[in-house]
């Protein structure tokens, strides 16, 4: 059995943008996609990894789109792709990135590549996190001299230094929000 393709969801309302995204991401994902909120919704699953979402919608706004999605979906990284320069109320959005059109099929590539970045972040992290608490229970609650004979220790903290690293390597996500 092959190994499990991204999905992605894209929701746009204009037919030819969203034929082309389709068109352009199916090649390297398995596509889905919607031209209103209500039809997101109902293509959203669990399964959904990431999801492209024009911010201005026939049937609902965007805010209340994106609550619902992460409301139901929390494991969903969201871009917003779209027209509109973004303003000060996209601080209250609970949103992954923000692409201003017109897009390129490169940068909703990379957007989607920035999005798989977060969630392998969030997973080392958690890894590395799960690792300190055990090291420092470890460090608290055994002598030193036991922590320093300790393959197992010694390998929990090979492990810990390993993971920091990766980390530390991270490419930068978020670009369509920096600067």
């Amino acid at each position: 059995m092959g190994e499990r393709r991204t999905r992605v969801l894209v929701v746009e309302d204009d037919t030819e943008l969203r034929a082309m995204y389709d068109r352009v991401l199916s090649a390297f994902y398995a596509v889905s996609t919607a031209a209103t909120g209500a039809d997101a919704v109902a293509a959203m699953t669990d399964d959904t990894d990431v999801v492209l979402l024009d911010r201005r919608l026939p049937d609902t706004d965007a805010a209340t789109l994106v609550r619902d999605l992460k409301r139901r979906y929390g494991d969903c990284y969201v871009a917003l792709v779209t027209v509109m320069q973004p303003d000060f109320d996209i601080v209250d959005l609970s949103i992954d990135d923000y692409l201003v059109k017109p897009v390129t099929t490169d940068q909703l590539r990379d957007a989607v590549d920035r999005l798989l970045s977060l969630a392998e972040y969030d997973a080392t992290y958690r890894e590395l996190s799960q690792k300190r608490v055990k090291r420092s229970v470890l460090a608290r609650e055994k002598p030193s001299t036991a922590l320093r004979h300790s393959a197992a220790f010694d390998r929990l903290c090979t492990d810990i230094e390993r993971l920091e690293r990766e980390l530390d390597d991270t490419p930068e996500t978020g670009r369509g929000l920096e600067p």
